[in-house]
């Protein structure tokens, strides 16, 4: 796998050193809503997906990767290609940043061009998605400002604190 590396970040396949920091995304119930999750995960179930993880994107049809200060080695967050459909060449994307302080300085903006670019120049897809709550107006910035362009509103798809919330489909064509 290709280090992406950009002006902040870096992005890099999981290592088995990052049991804990997974298994801490994995199971911070304010996040669930982003990534969908409903109950938590075991280290054990964690630490079989690590081992795993070394499996080629067209076998796992899922690419997770480690979001990196520059400076560091331990992820600040995740980003996913998830549903990779080699026959269709699409997938779709998702991005989380664990650390709150982390947020809001260009990390995800840099994490996710590097990904996209990495997804249309070295896996030759033509489309990426995203699902995106309508509530979470920081993914839908991030993500428009890319240029993804909202194609359809899911209706009360989420039910999130005893309501239910629309999440909306966002797509990016390759027109290269």
């Amino acid at each position: 796998m290709i280090t992406l590396k950009g002006n902040k970040i870096y992005l890099r396949a999981l290592e088995p050193e990052d049991l804990d920091f997974v298994y801490s995304v994995e199971n911070n119930e304010s996040i669930w809503e982003v990534s969908n999750t409903q109950t938590p995960y075991s280290r054990f179930l964690i630490k079989q997906y690590l081992e795993n993880a070394q499996q080629d994107i067209y076998e796992a049809k899922q690419l997770r990767l480690a979001i990196c200060n520059n400076d560091a080695t331990e992820a600040i967050g995740l980003i996913d290609l998830f549903d990779f459909d080699p026959r269709n060449h699409r997938a779709g994307i998702g991005i989380v940043i664990q650390d709150q302080k982390e947020r809001g300085n260009g990390v995800g903006a840099e994490a996710l061009d590097l990904l996209v670019k990495y997804a249309f120049q070295h896996l030759n897809l033509h489309q990426l998605y995203a699902n995106i709550g309508s509530n979470n107006k920081i993914s839908l910035k991030l993500f428009t400002t890319f240029g993804f362009q909202k194609i359809g509103v899911k209706k009360e798809w989420n039910f999130l604190h005893g309501e239910y919330h629309d999440e909306e489909l966002y797509q990016l064509i390759n027109t290269k």
